[in-house]
């Protein structure tokens, strides 16, 4: 069966590509072997295409699927399995992202309090120096725009990957109940 999981969870309109691209590809590098809860995904989205009502798409797929050994502890435990490799995603993008906001903003506010710090200096001295000053505004001002506009970056990509984190995980959980309701 194919293993392309793009189709799977990524045909939710309003969902960030890049961030659906990269939980995707963790879930494929991570597939378990054999029948799981990946196959039976795609089973049953095959059988929702046919337009058949959703509780004996499940029942098929699962039938399907239990004629190659899958039972439904085994189902359950991969889905969950699949939660986990999501979460720990999760858990390295939000240590990824600290670390580019540190870079990017962090940096930004360290280098603009030394600017001021020798802004004050300057201003102390006598008048000669006053081009020195408007050279530093300048570049303070320049860093301020930086920061504003790398903020707002990061936080736009934040909330496109908690976006799709959360109707990833949502679907996971509705699948995991409707799995529990129907078989």
């Amino acid at each position: 069966m194919n293993k392309n999981l793009s189709q799977l969870f990524a045909y939710k309109e309003g969902l960030d590509t890049r961030s659906t691209q990269f939980l995707m590809k963790a879930l494929e590098s991570n597939n378990l072997p054999g029948f799981d809860y990946i196959e039976f995904k795609q089973s049953l989205g095959a059988l929702l295409s046919l337009s058949m009502d959703e509780g004996t798409a499940f029942k098929s797929a699962f039938a399907t699927a239990s004629t190659m050994g899958l039972t439904k502890s085994k189902l359950l435990d991969s889905a969950k399995h699949y939660k986990n490799i999501l979460a720990k995603e999760k858990g390295q993008f939000d240590i990824a992202l600290k670390n580019r906001i540190q870079q990017k903003v962090g940096a930004k506010e360290e280098e603009n309090k030394r600017h001021q710090a020798r802004l004050k200096q300057i201003e102390d001295q006598i008048k000669r120096l006053e081009e020195e000053i408007v050279q530093i505004k300048d570049k303070i001002k320049a860093n301020e725009e930086s920061k504003t506009t790398e903020g707002s970056k990061l936080s736009i990509q934040q909330t496109n990957f908690e976006k799709t984190y959360q109707s990833i995980q949502k679907e996971i959980d509705n699948d995991l109940e409707k799995i529990s309701d129907f078989l």
